[in-house]
């Protein structure tokens, strides 16, 4: 009964010894997962800063990979082609197919003109952005409604004088990292 005990009492000591890396390795996994949450918030703020200066500084072009409509139909399109651009006073909207040609040479349609209103507000709370402004064009006055993250992700909502709607979703960068490609303007 005593050998019982004692061989017992060394396998619970032995089994203690064993689970103790296993606690240290756990407290060092939760101290990086802390430390990896920090540098996360770190470079979120940063990022968010960044994108105040490139709106405010209104020199930006949202490249879309999505277009969608009022009813929530939703398109895969190209980026190269899709996009919002606004440089200084001025702005682009066009939607394009690489593969097909149309009036502005990329199978879409490019409307560009002076920018009217234009309206930045912040969130610092949630790291977000949110762009106003109004594009007189040669073939309409269009208002632009976007929402941008602190990661660069943009949504943008154009509406005109009639009822439809074409929604942009996408990546905000700087006009100067742009790779897009305009189309000739129509009219």
């Amino acid at each position: 009964m005593k050998t019982t005990v004692k061989y017992i009492g060394i396998l619970l000591l032995a089994a203690g010894m064993l689970s103790m890396p296993a606690r240290i390795n756990a407290q060092d996994k939760k101290l990086e997962r802390q430390e990896k949450k920090e540098a996360r918030k770190a470079e979120l703020y940063a990022n968010y800063n960044a994108l105040g200066g490139i709106l405010n500084s209104r020199r930006f072009v949202l490249e879309a990979f999505n277009l969608s409509n009022r009813y929530g139909e939703k398109i895969v399109v190209s980026p190269t082609v899709n996009f919002i651009m606004v440089t200084s006073g001025r702005g682009v909207l066009q939607t394009g197919i690489l593969s097909t040609l149309g009036y502005n040479g990329v199978g879409g349609v490019t409307a560009e003109g002076t920018i009217g209103k234009y309206e930045v507000h912040n969130n610092p709370k949630s790291h977000s952005y949110f762009i106003r402004f109004s594009l007189n064009t040669a073939i309409g006055t269009y208002d632009v409604a976007m929402s941008v993250n602190a990661e660069g992700r943009a949504r943008a909502e154009i509406s005109g004088l009639t009822p439809g709607r074409i929604i942009y979703e996408g990546h905000l960068v700087p006009a100067e990292n742009s790779r897009v490609y305009k189309g000739s303007p129509v009219i």
